[in-house]
Formats: C-alpha cells, sequence, structure tokens
C-alpha cells in the first residue's frame, strides 16, 4: 500500500472500474490537477498528464477505483490514541490513509471539560494545517451512564448549555460531530444549540426509546452513533432508536462492520433498511494496526485479544481495531452490493457532516482522493488532493 498526492500537477488513472455515486462504470478513467478532479470519462480519450497510472496494470484484472475513504468516527491506531496530541494523531492518521482512509474527523473519549476544550482547540489548530484532518468529534461527556460503554462513567455529564457552547467554540467551526443522550436533562436544546454551530448532532450512548429518538431527529440530531452498540435494541413491542433512525431519511446510520459490533445479518440489515443511509465507520483505537495487549482509551483501560478490544472493568466493547478497507470487505462480504459499500463509506459519511460538495466522490470539483484497489478488494495505492 502506497500513498501518494494529487495536491500538485496533472494525474490521470484509466482502465478501472469506477465505483462511485452508488454505480460502477467499466474501463473509466479519472483526471485530477492540481489536487482537484477535472474530468472523468471511458476508454483512452483523456489527455497527456504529469502522471499516467495503468490501473489494470499497477492493480491487475478487476483493479477497482473508488474515492477516498472518509472516517467520521475514529480514535486512533498505530499504537496510538488521538486523544494523546498531534504527533500520535498524525502518526495514527499515516496508518489508516494507508488502508484508504484519505479523510477523517478526530474522535475524542469522554474526559474533562478542560481537557476536551484544549483537545478540541488543538485539532482546530491541526486542520489548518493538515489537509486530511476534517475536526473533531466529541462522544461524549454527554452520553447516558447506564450505556457508557468504554467511557469513564465519572466524568459523564448533562449537556449544560455553557458547557455544550464552550467545547464547539473552542472548536472555532471545527466540531463535526457530538455524540449524545438525548433523554438527558437538556438533551433536545443541546442538539439544537450544536447543530446551529454548524455540527452535527448524534443520538448514541443512550437510554432512548423510539419515541425519544424521533424527538431527537426533529429537534435537528442526523446522525445514530455506532447503530445498536451503546442504546437499545429493537424489540417486536419496543422498535428502539435504530429504527427510528432508518425510517427517518434525514439521518444517517453509523456501522462498524467488523463482525463484532455487528454480525454480518445485521450489517446487511442497516444497508436494506437505510439505503444509502449508512456510514462505514472504524471507530478504531489505538490497537487498529498494531498488537494485541493493554491499552488506554481515555481514562478506560482496555485490553485488545485476537484483534478485540475491551474495558477492562466491565467487559464492554472498546472500540475496534477496524481499517476502512477491511470494512468494505466485510460490508461485501456479507451481501452488501459494491457501489452500497462504497458509498458508505466516501459519499454519505462526506455528506453526514456537511462535506458533500468537498469529498467522497471522484465528480468534478471535488478532491481529488482516490483508493485504487485490486479484485479481492486489497488497497494498492492511495491518493491524497486538495485541501
Amino acid at each position: 500500500m502506497s500513498v501518494h498526492s494529487t495536491a500538485t500537477g496533472s494525474v490521470v488513472i484509466h482502465s478501472a472500474r469506477l465505483v462511485d455515486e452508488g454505480r460502477t462504470t467499466e474501463d473509466a478513467w479519472v483526471r485530477f490537477e492540481n489536487g482537484r478532479v477535472v474530468s472523468t470519462g471511458t476508454g483512452s480519450e483523456w489527455d497527456a498528464a504529469d502522471e499516467v497510472v495503468d490501473a489494470a496494470a499497477v492493480a491487475g484484472e478487476g483493479a477497482v477505483l473508488a474515492p477516498g475513504f472518509v472516517d467520521i468516527h475514529c480514535h486512533g491506531g498505530a499504537g496510538l490514541a488521538f486523544d494523546d496530541g498531534v504527533d500520535a494523531i498524525r502518526t495514527a492518521r499515516a496508518l489508516h490513509r494507508a488502508h484508504g482512509t484519505t479523510r477523517a474527523v478526530v474522535s475524542l473519549v469522554t474526559a474533562s471539560l478542560d481537557d476536551l476544550a484544549r483537545s478540541v482547540a488543538l485539532i482546530a489548530d491541526l486542520s489548518e494545517t493538515d489537509a486530511d484532518i476534517l475536526g473533531s468529534h466529541l462522544e461524549g461527556p454527554f452520553l447516558d451512564p447506564g450505556h457508557h460503554g468504554a467511557h469513564e462513567p465519572s466524568l459523564l455529564r448533562e449537556p449544560v448549555a455553557a458547557d455544550v457552547q464552550r467545547l464547539l467554540d473552542a472548536g472555532r467551526g471545527t466540531v463535526r460531530q457530538v455524540t449524545i443522550a438525548p433523554e438527558l436533562p437538556g438533551g433536545l436544546d443541546a442538539i439544537g444549540r450544536i447543530v446551529a454551530a454548524g455540527a452535527a448532532a448524534a443520538v448514541g450512548h443512550t437510554d432512548a426509546d423510539a419515541a425519544m429518538a424521533a424527538a431527537a431527529f426533529e429537534a435537528g440530531a442526523s446522525i445514530l452513533t455506532h447503530a445498536f452498540n451503546g442504546m437499545n435494541g429493537i424489540h417486536h413491542r419496543a422498535p428502539g432508536p435504530v429504527l427510528a433512525a432508518a425510517a427517518d431519511h434525514r439521518v444517517v446510520l453509523e456501522a462498524i462492520a467488523d463482525n463484532v459490533h455487528l454480525d454480518p445479518q445485521v450489517i446487511k440489515l442497516l444497508f436494506d433498511s437505510a439505503p444509502g443511509r449508512v456510514a462505514l465507520v472504524t471507530d478504531a483505537m489505538a490497537a487498529a494496526g498494531s498488537a494485541d495487549g493493554h491499552y488506554d482509551l481515555g481514562a478506560v483501560s482496555v485490553t485488545v485479544e485476537n484483534g478485540v478490544a475491551r474495558a477492562d472493568d466491565t467487559g464492554s466493547i472498546a472500540g475496534s481495531t477496524l481499517t476502512q478497507d477491511v470494512a468494505l470487505r466485510r460490508a461485501v462480504s456479507a451481501g452488501a452490493t459494491l457501489p452500497e459499500a462504497v458509498r458508505a463509506l466516501t459519499r454519505t459519511p462526506a455528506r453526514a457532516i456537511g462535506l458533500g460538495a468537498e469529498i467522497g466522490g471522484l465528480s468534478r470539483g471535488l478532491s481529488g482522493d482516490a483508493v485504487l484497489l485490486d479484485a479481492q478488494l486489497q488497497v494498492v495505492r492511495v491518493w491524497v488532493g486538495a485541501r
């Protein structure tokens, strides 16, 4: 897996199965100039370029060209957590970038307000210098203690308006997503405040029933954080937040397709229930791309065994060791079509955080982010484009 740039000069990638916007185009080519897509087509009618890449020669027959993957929920990798500062973020991002994730939101686990405000401000600075950093995701502290998962319960708090606003202000417009339990006192008002600041409000780590989840979506929440995990499941007399989200065409449902958080049949259920509205996220913690062993996830001690991360004190699943290329293969194995699965890694997550006009596709004008995969959907090359 090698990572290249389209940010300067011109690049043409040809002789690929282009998978984008929910469809497949055979014998396709894409042209990038100075980090942006300028044209696409089929056959051999492209103009000369500084670099010409024959996808079939590089990745074999059946080579697939897809937009760069977008991860809106990830906590780290390569042995490091995003909460550990700039160097850790860059090292972990390099790992995920080599697996096709060209752009990512930096997810933060529950911590003190002071620590979160510092981290959010640091990520705001980083998003100005590192084109692949899209901003931050606050997964906490406004979560239900009964569904805390791998978040330290003593640090959870109700979404008091001043606290919510402090964290949003610290991000200077770069907080992309805030996960919240809407049933907490002030929860629905906080959703309105989050959305007014230009961030997506996500329902998660919650005791909400279907009615409360629907109220949250009416208040402006537009994402369901890692569907089925950290919330009530589906019961035939209590449909819960997952069915409420699937029934609302404004809502994107995050899915962790690692066959641990979700059984393959449930992965397929999500694609069938919410077509075009599934975002394949990793929720990866430090052990992604690294060895089994002991790790810290915020204030929680975690042990990873056979690639599965669990909190030491509760046994709760504590993030994943997933990369998005593996999520692609697992989703396809579960029965999603390749165009559906690629859309769930690209266009849908980009749209969920309000960046669908910039990234997540290979249409003219979008950023020149692309992933070349072989016929077995193994990543061969990655290109990262303009800001």
